[in-house]
């Protein structure tokens, strides 16, 4: 294959899906005769700007062809005909692929992304070269768990009594009503569980920088239809994807990987020694002074664990 170097240059790729086109912002860095990594991002209602404006380019350094794209409807691939699905998105993913004639790619899955990386390599198992979860879950519903017992305990000590009403509504509340989990995460938000305590001194520039990048105002941004359409079409904040993770390392040569935060609040350490137990010797890493943007808050660690784990 001719080799194709698209260091910083982006495209709006046309996908011939469902009977029509549709533009899917897309953006490669490095060289495509390199081993291809695809990264999906986080949400449902997400985009791609603070991987690709922190992270991107760190890891095309390390020898690798990487793609970051904004699923379809969210971000900055704008579509009213969105439908919000596993189905739609893993069409999107193959017409990616087939963009650019690969046999297989690696999948780095951020938070939600990680849950449709599992989700495509269960069906497109010889696609597939290996995965990569950073920061996602296997099971939303025990999240959710941890999240409230985790604000409880801190508006006790804080002796909060109005969030602590507002976490004893939560507790009553129907666990599969998208309600529950938009609180569930508003609280873990508010409470910080989304930022490590210290920062690095590499993470404390990156973040300095980022504020400055022309991405930085998409990095804000939240699509709210994208979270009601995957709960309607598939239920997603109820699923556990524990039996399809267990599935794909048995029935299948899918290298599974994983990096996480150890002050990341959506997991507890039960949820990370369960996934260790999934995951092969090595092939899980928890980071300190890190939560759930792993490849900001320790990035040269996430670059390193890349290339070694793809690299073997």
């Amino acid at each position: 294959m001719t080799s194709l170097k698209t260091i910083g240059i982006f495209l709006f790729l046309t996908l011939p899906l469902i009977g029509f086109s549709q533009k899917l912002y897309l953006k490669t860095f490095g060289n495509n005769s390199k081993p291809a990594i695809l990264f999906l991002h986080g949400g449902p209602g997400y985009n791609s700007a603070s991987f690709e404006a922190t992270s991107a380019q760190a890891l095309a350094d390390a020898g690798f062809f990487v793609i970051v794209y904004d699923r379809r409807g969210e971000g900055r691939s704008a579509d009213k005909k969105a439908a919000y699905s596993f189905e739609q998105s893993m069409e999107d993913i193959n017409g990616i692929i087939n963009r650019f004639h690969f046999e297989k790619i690696h999948l780095i899955g951020h938070s939600f992304g990680g849950m449709l990386a599992i989700k495509y390599a269960t069906i497109y198992p010889d696609k597939v070269s290996s995965i990569i979860l950073l920061s996602a879950p296997l099971d939303l519903q025990t999240c959710f768990k941890t999240i409230i017992s985790s604000c409880r305990k801190i508006y006790e000590t804080k002796q909060d009594s109005l969030n602590l009403n507002y976490i004893s509504m939560l507790e009553k509340m129907d666990t599969t009503s998208l309600s529950y989990s938009s609180y569930s995460f508003m609280h873990a938000m508010s409470n910080n569980f989304y930022s490590p305590d210290s920062l690095s001194a590499e993470a404390k520039m990156i973040y300095k920088q980022l504020k400055k990048d022309s991405l930085f105002k998409y990095i804000t941004q939240m699509d709210y239809q994208a979270p009601y359409g995957f709960w309607k079409n598939d239920q997603y904040t109820t699923l556990n994807l524990t039996a399809e993770l267990n599935a794909i390392k048995a029935s299948s040569a899918i290298p599974i990987y994983g990096i996480y935060g150890q002050e990341d609040g959506l997991y507890s350490s039960l949820q990370l020694k369960e996934l260790k137990e999934i995951m092969d010797k090595n092939h899980l890493t928890t980071l300190k002074n890190c939560s759930h943007s792993v490849f900001i808050d320790q990035r040269s660690q996430f670059v390193q664990a890349i290339k070694k784990w793809l690299k073997e």
